[in-house]
């Protein structure tokens, strides 16, 4: 049996290098395609060819499809403040468009296009679903947006014919956040006692070893032009904040902010950082608009199809406590 030869665009990240992970131990050969000078210690020790490019040069992209049998395309500006929009588009859509062409030109057997939940809709009150309606309209800042576009690119080149399925993770948790991802900084500043207060809203919370598996069903039994949530817990913050105190042993925040102080701090926030430190906020008027909806997801459509079944979050955020204080990035127990 010939080994299969896949490629995981942004395979250095959080998401990607478990996908990495997931396809080795399934005994495939792996190409990363990773920018110039980023960081590749998330892929340490692992058998993989590294290709350098960018997203945003089609023949960079071309050249790391060319001989592959699948492509995971996981890479994403995931950035939720930011003082030029253009690059983010430039990657997240513009990149999108060169994977699947690139990926179809060469006659791969899938391409699984990693969306996000951000791109679907939620009724009022609701769970959203992949058939929820959503619009451009309704997405809140820059990165939802060009997640949104890209998630309608894939879908028209699979009404073209290109052979793509698209997954929608929710929040994932777990070891090898290196940068981290502004859910694992939420668990840094509360391993650190930098979180004395919270603004209520609703994740969903999942492992993101089981999106990473949920990548490789998608290829497998996925139906071309289908979307698959890979999502795990419904909790509102007080409830995901109350099982990191039971894990991690640290009280919870009990104190409450209302939206109006939330949106008043970041307006400051994003002043001072846009004049004076030029460097991301602690608070982005994107996230606190963000966390005015709850964003809570129904994974039957995956569990049903594909045979995705996601597991306990608790491991999860127990190994998210061990690797962000193995780092220094967090504060150890006391």
């Amino acid at each position: 049996m010939t080994t299969k030869l896949a490629l995981v665009t942004g395979g250095n990240g959080f998401v990607g290098c478990h996908v990495v992970r997931a396809l080795i131990a399934r005994g495939d050969r792996v190409r990363v395609l990773a920018r110039e000078n980023a960081d590749l210690s998330a892929l340490v020790g692992l058998p993989v060819e590294i290709v350098r490019g960018d997203l945003r040069y089609f023949d960079s992209v071309d050249r790391a499809v060319n001989g592959c049998d699948e492509v995971y395309h996981v890479a994403a500006d995931y950035r939720l403040w930011l003082t030029d929009p253009a690059p983010m588009y430039e990657t997240n859509v513009g990149g999108t468009q060169h994977v699947i062409r690139a990926a179809a030109n060469t006659g791969v057997s899938r391409i699984v296009h990693t969306s996000t939940v951000g791109a679907l809709g939620i009724p009022h009150g609701g769970v959203g679903r992949e058939d929820t309606p959503s619009s451009l309209a309704e997405m809140t800042g820059h990165y939802k947006r060009s997640k949104y576009m890209a998630e309608q690119a894939a879908l028209e080149a699979a009404r073209a014919g290109a052979p793509v399925v698209i997954v929608n993770p929710s929040t994932p948790i777990g070891a090898l956040d290196l940068k981290p991802t502004p859910t694992g900084r939420m668990i840094v500043d509360f391993l650190n006692r930098r979180m004395p207060a919270y603004v209520e809203t609703g994740l969903n919370i999942v492992d993101v070893e089981d999106v990473a598996r949920g990548h490789l069903l998608a290829a497998e039994r996925g139906r071309i032009g289908e979307k698959y949530i890979l999502g795990g817990d419904n909790l509102t913050l007080r409830e995901f904040l109350e099982r990191l105190a039971m894990i991690s042993g640290l009280p919870a925040p009990k104190m409450r902010i209302p939206y109006a102080v939330a949106l008043g701090y970041a307006l400051g926030a994003e002043a001072f950082a846009r004049t004076v430190t030029r460097r991301a906020p602690r608070a982005s008027l994107t996230e606190v608009r963000m966390a005015r909806k709850r964003m809570f997801f129904d994974s039957s459509k995956a569990r049903a199809e594909l045979g995705y079944s996601p597991g306990p979050i608790e491991a999860a955020l127990a190994a998210a406590i061990e690797f962000f204080r193995s780092k220094g990035t967090a504060r150890s127990a006391a």
